[in-house]
């Protein structure tokens, strides 16, 4: 179900070719992918709601429909922007929001002695998605054009998270992994006993909300111009770009599974803050890049950070605030993936149309990753709520 969602970071291969087929600028094409974004954020929240009330399966069977079809029928978007952000980015993004939730949320249920673990392997997935999809959509669109690539691959995953989601659900009330005793049974059931309404009370929800939001900003900032990127500092061809673009993938899919299993061992806010000022280096050593094989190197270990902070701030969120109400608070906090969705494409594809090239922008977001490292220091584990507290006095 991952990898069909995931094919959302594909997007960049279509940029150029909308771009010049119909003469819409780069500002105006990229607003397409940030209305995805915006709407996944929203709609990841009211799924994690939903599926707290009729299970993973058909809350996930919607999303797959909506993800397809919206991708598909952009195929009807000929010459007609509205029609765009209509079907992929509204249609696609509903889909995508409701989805991408689902996973996260079960496994940790499945899995509570080995979240980082589980959760990093889960979202493999979405890298492997692009890694996947980039290089096959490029070969499409330029033997059959780009109208009718969304129309082929809509179908394919639609089919494909459909067919994924059949197999979802919840464990049975009380399960707990085989041979698996908390260490901490204080902590884990402090952590197990916030509702939504808890967490947002808390100041570290917040910190959570603002992190995520930076490192999306970077990451899907790069991802939505990857391939344009590519032709333009790397003077590479179209497919050739969609190849370097799609293989950088491999650091994402490495990403979201090393840097959460990392986060286990040596924890959260050590992980966080060195992938923020990772970040930093590798956006200011891309701008200076003219090499194809270094700039496929530079993109593969940007998403390799990116990739591992989705995967981290997922678990850290399990972590503070439990796993029985992570579809709902880890889902309103998606939607800091929406709004950094918005701020890192149209803050690249601004200045790459002002400037005339992406040098400028890629610098912009490097002096942005540095100036956050220091946030994740500040995390901590919130208090619980009274009621909790007064459960356990009660107890005792």
């Amino acid at each position: 179900m991952q990898i069909g969602l995931g094919t959302v970071y594909s997007w960049s291969v279509y940029r150029r070719p909308l771009s010049e087929q119909y003469g819409w600028s780069i500002p105006e094409v990229t607003l397409t992918f940030s209305i995805l974004t915006v709407t996944a954020g929203i709609m990841a929240f009211l799924g994690g709601l939903w599926m707290r009330r009729v299970g993973p399966r058909r809350v996930a069977l919607v999303a797959g429909i909506l993800y397809g079809a919206g991708v598909a029928l952009s195929a009807l978007s000929s010459g007609h922007l509205p029609v765009l952000y209509l079907t992929y980015g509204l249609i696609g993004g509903m889909g995508l929001g409701l989805g991408y939730i689902v996973p996260i949320a079960t496994l940790v249920k499945w899995f509570p002695d080995r979240r980082g673990f589980i959760t990093g392997l889960a979202v493999m997935g979405v890298a492997a998605g692009s890694l996947v999809a980039s290089p096959i959509a490029a070969k499409l669109i330029e033997v059959i054009g780009v109208l009718d690539t969304f129309a082929v691959l809509g179908s394919v995953y639609l089919v494909v998270i459909v067919g994924s989601a059949a197999f979802l659900r919840d464990p049975p009330t009380g399960y707990r992994s085989a041979g698996w005793i908390p260490e901490d049974q204080h902590r884990s059931t402090t952590a197990a006993s916030f509702e939504l309404r808890d967490a947002l009370g808390t100041w570290q929800w917040y910190a959570l909300w603002v992190i995520f939001f930076l490192n999306v900003t970077a990451g899907v900032g790069f991802v939505s111009e990857g391939s344009p990127m590519a032709q333009d500092l790397v003077s590479v061809s179209a497919v050739a770009a969609g190849g370097l673009f799609g293989a950088a993938f491999i650091g994402d899919a490495v990403g979201r599974f090393a840097w959460p299993w990392l986060s286990d061992a040596v924890g959260r806010r050590a992980v966080l803050t060195t992938i923020f000022l990772f970040q930093a280096l590798l956006f200011v050593s891309l701008s200076a890049t003219d090499s194809p094989g270094l700039f496929a190197i530079l993109g593969a270990l940007i998403l390799f950070s990116y990739g591992g902070s989705s995967g981290t701030m997922a678990v850290t969120t399990a972590d503070l605030f439990g796993s029985r109400n992570v579809g709902s608070i880890y889902g309103l906090m998606l939607t800091a993936w929406g709004l950094g969705g918005v701020l890192g494409p149209l803050t690249i594809s601004t200045l790459r149309e002002s400037t005339g090239s992406y040098e400028i922008a890629l610098r912009v977001i490097a002096a942005l990753m540095l100036a956050s490292a220091l946030l994740p220091l500040r995390l901590s584990r919130p208090n619980p709520p009274s009621g909790h507290c007064e459960a356990l006095r009660t107890k005792s």
